[in-house]
């Protein structure tokens, strides 16, 4: 029997707290018997006031978590002062201290922050919101943090993207623990998909260049509107009154890339646009994107979040 110790801080969001009693406790083994036990706790064992509009009663304090297996924090709408300073409470410090050496210790969504002020993540692949990332990165310079996937599994550290994908970080665990049959059956109980394609970058939408600003900001907003013509290095440089030296040492000091990888990143996004809402052929969506052929749509799709067209439009065009 594997034993999980939920932490419920103060503001926790409820959607996220319910994910491993959900989760795990749907986990059975070949004759119906449990494999997991779930218990949450508070600091002091005292009642959570949560995100939401009420509050939630628990009946252990922190100290359970130095008697479990695995140790899981959903994220909190009251982490200001850790997102801010980058200090933990002294009770908050003092319980994950009090956590035995090999436990697992999970972090959904922003509790990546909680896991990052204890010193968990130096040197160590984590993510979290994609929203917070930037942030995070900043904060806690030894961690790396890597916005786009849905989850990081290192080891005894594990930490999960947004809302949802602390459920695919659940059943990662459930499947690492059982193997996939039983994750599987998990996921089936639960109604969710037992392993999503590609990762957190695919909700991400860039921000449109201001093309009132200074710089190449008016010759990308130019180049968006022409995406599907064959535009040069030449004629970037050209439309921004520079040359073409000029033109790229402002571009990737402004944009920290090259203009040929900006304008295949914005053809690329434009392809998953018209994914979502046409039913347009693949090789017309790629053409139309500015990227020539249904192969290379397909190389520069893969490549950006890890999934085919095919795969992106079935999870994201509309019924």
């Amino acid at each position: 029997m594997h034993h999980v110790g939920v932490l419920a801080l103060g503001g926790v969001y409820p959607f996220e707290l319910g994910i491993p009693a959900r989760i795990f406790g749907a986990a059975r083994d070949e004759s119906g018997a449990p494999l997991y036990t779930v218990a949450t706790c508070s600091l002091d064992g005292r009642p959570v006031r949560t995100d939401a509009d009420y509050e939630i009663g628990v009946s252990r304090d922190a100290g359970l978590l130095a008697a479990v297996d695995t140790v899981v924090i959903p994220p909190s709408g009251a982490l200001g002062p850790i997102r801010e300073e980058g200090r933990l409470p002294d009770a908050l410090r003092a319980a994950l201290a009090a956590v035995r050496p090999g436990t697992r210790i999970v972090g959904l969504c922003t509790a990546t922050y909680v896991l990052a002020a204890a010193g968990l993540l130096d040197g160590r692949p984590a993510t979290t919101h994609w929203r917070d990332a930037d942030r995070l990165q900043r904060m806690f310079t030894t961690a790396r943090i890597d916005p786009d996937v849905l989850f990081v599994d290192d080891g005894d550290i594990l930490t999960s993207a947004g809302v949802a994908a602390g459920i695919d970080l659940c059943l990662h665990l459930v499947r690492r623990d059982h193997g996939s049959q039983i994750a599987n059956e998990v996921a089936r109980s639960c109604v969710v998909p037992p392993w999503r394609d590609g990762g957190q970058a695919q909700y991400i939408r860039r921000p449109v260049p201001d093309p009132g600003g200074t710089g190449t900001a008016a010759t990308q907003a130019w180049a968006m509107q022409r995406l599907a013509e064959p535009l040069t290095l030449a004629d970037l440089a050209a439309h921004a009154h520079m040359s073409v030296r000029t033109f790229s040492r402002r571009f990737r000091e402004e944009t920290g890339t090259t203009p040929g990888q900006w304008l295949a990143a914005q053809r690329t996004d434009l392809a998953r646009h018209y994914l979502e809402t046409t039913d347009w052929p693949v090789d017309l969506v790629a053409r139309r994107a500015g990227l020539g052929t249904g192969a290379s749509l397909r190389q520069h799709l893969h490549a950006a979040i890890g999934v085919s067209p095919q795969a992106y439009r079935r999870t994201f065009r509309a019924a």
